[in-house]
């Protein structure tokens, strides 16, 4: 298990394309590019070449970093979504692991076909079936 396995962070949303702001890499997945790589509180992925990430870090003016190169450096999975510019970053590996192992599902919340608010928790302890499609 690596050091940044344990990223609280179930997965990540960003709405603003595969080129966000520093800024906002930091608020969404709480790592923030610095010279050494990408850091999390006291832990830092070495990032062999960061200019691959975004510009030079060195020069402290990092306007923008590229989501889908953080999420291979972070070992997340991404999706990038052209046509609405969307960025999904999925959650870490031990997180992924762990709920494999304990057949348990990440909590979530989705809408109905009524527009309310359903979350998984919702249905603990009982039998669901979830079907879940896409029109890509």
């Amino acid at each position: 298990m690596n050091d940044h396995d344990d990223d609280p962070a179930v997965g990540a949303i960003l709405t603003d394309g595969p080129q966000i702001s520093a800024e906002s890499l930091t608020e969404t997945l709480g790592w923030e590019l610095k010279p050494e790589g990408l850091c999390r509180g006291d832990v830092c992925v070495p990032v062999s070449d960061p200019t691959t990430l975004a510009g030079d870090p060195t020069s402290g003016d990092v306007a923008t970093v590229d989501a889908m190169a953080v999420a291979t450096a972070l070992d997340r999975p991404a999706a990038h979504d052209p046509v609405s510019d969307v960025v999904a970053v999925g959650a870490p590996r031990a997180s992924r692991r762990q709920a494999i192992n304990d057949l348990i599902a990440p909590e979530f919340t989705l809408p109905d076909l009524d527009g309310s608010l359903v979350s998984l928790n919702d249905f603990r302890g009982k039998k669901k079936l979830l079907v879940a499609f896409s029109s890509w």
